[in-house]
């Protein structure tokens, strides 16, 4: 740990500080069960964009959003090398180094004395907020990162949402994330502190293709294909002649929306009702005008939406039409369980979360048309946040935010 970060750490222990529905798949059925079997246990960190971006999704995950406690731009500059060293480590795995004899243990110890790397992936953004007056940055703002608004349908609690930072980390098991989450805050403490955290998992696909989220219907089938290159230097990173400051070349803008699903009200709503207000089968997850999971809805021959609805969410979410295909988003979203709230109503939803190159050709014009579809007397969405997901660290010399800081 930096002396800088140490002196932080001390200060917040002085303080008593605490850390306080669109698809879920990044890439085809095919592609995600393959990391099943024989896929390797190790994600590699380095690279010219961050890892869990294309990735296909694993099991579980944390989403996690930090307020930067800093002094000085340089202090900030030291927690992102140290956030970076973590990362780096525990997504390699190894051993972690001997304490001294009288020194706490260097690792919190709950994956035993070795940390597997367990194709875990800790992907990390910066906020509209980092770039205000504390650390001279407002000059160097992505372009399009602002503030997420609140949208018509929305019902957001301010607890739960942006941050200067976000962190998603992903790995096969919840306790290779909430280990690496724990490592991550003990050694940024004082720099980073936690302003809202929210845990979740993909579920096994049932009975095969894409995994379904709570309300019983495949999640994720009409996402772009992650390993088309071409489609994701359209789609999702930022590129020398998109107009983004020049150290952001090679990012992505992250948008994550915590969104509650009213499940006993849902179930209470026939199958038939349930397809036409997704436009899906909810056995198979084929288009209501088709026989299989990846069949493409002929929109065209059925203009007046007799089969499948015009306000249904497939169709509001994609038209499908030429001028759409640029607004396609990738999607990377997992479900959550949260118990019950006060009320004893069960308390459970979707972590959505897609990359894309443009908030606003993108995400927010997908956003608009599905305003005042059907399906929002079922959802509410309570937090989240608009976050630029850094361009990766090319080398162990590098290291996140680099370009951005230094």
């Amino acid at each position: 740990m930096s002396e800088v970060l140490r002196r932080g750490f001390l200060r917040g222990a002085a303080a008593g500080t605490v850390g306080a529905v669109a698809g879920a798949a990044a890439v085809p059925a095919a592609a995600r069960s393959s990391q099943r079997q024989g896929a390797p246990a190790r994600i590699p960190f380095h690279g010219a964009h961050q890892a869990g971006i294309l990735t296909p999704p694993q099991r579980a995950t944390a989403f996690i959003a930090f307020d930067a406690t800093a002094e000085g731009r340089k202090e900030l500059a030291d927690a992102f090398r140290t956030l970076t060293e973590r990362c780096r480590f525990l997504t390699t795995g190894g051993t972690p180094d001997p304490a001294g004899i009288t020194a706490p243990p260097v690792d919190s110890g709950t994956l035993g004395p070795q940390v597997a790397a367990d194709r875990l992936t800790a992907t990390v953004g910066v906020g509209a907020s980092l770039f205000d007056e504390r650390y001279g940055l407002k000059d160097r703002k992505p372009r399009r990162l602002r503030t997420m608004p609140s949208f018509p349908d929305d019902d957001l609690d301010a607890g739960w949402c942006h941050g200067d930072l976000s962190l998603q980390l992903c790995a096969e098991s919840p306790d290779t994330v909430l280990h690496a989450l724990r490592d991550i805050a003990r050694h940024t403490r004082g720099a980073l502190q936690v302003r809202w955290r929210l845990d979740g998992f993909v579920s096994p696909p049932r009975p095969s293709g894409t995994p379904r989220n709570h309300m019983g219907f495949k999640d994720g089938t009409a996402n772009p294909d992650a390993g088309d290159a071409r489609q994701m230097d359209r789609l999702v990173w930022t590129g020398a002649h998109s107009g983004e400051p020049g150290w952001a070349v090679g990012g992505s803008y992250q948008v994550i929306r915590l969104i509650r699903m009213l499940v006993e009200f849902w179930d209470r709503v026939s199958i038939t009702e349930q397809e036409r207000m997704l436009g899906r089968s909810r056995e198979t997850g084929a288009p209501l005008d088709g026989r299989h999971e990846f069949d493409t809805p002929r929109y065209a021959q059925d203009p007046k939406g007799d089969i499948i609805p015009l306000d249904s969410h497939i169709r509001r979410a994609d038209p499908r039409t030429a001028h759409s295909e640029d607004q396609r988003i990738l999607r990377r979203a997992y479900n959550y369980d949260r118990g019950m709230d006060g009320n004893g109503n069960l308390d459970m939803g979707l972590m959505f979360c897609c990359y894309q190159q443009d908030l606003v050709r993108q995400f927010e014009t997908v956003q608009k048309r599905l305003a005042g579809e059907p399906l929002v007397d079922y959802i509410t969405p309570f937090g989240g946040g608009y976050f630029y997901a850094l361009p990766g660290a090319k080398d162990r010399t590098d290291w996140l935010g680099r370009t951005l800081l230094s």
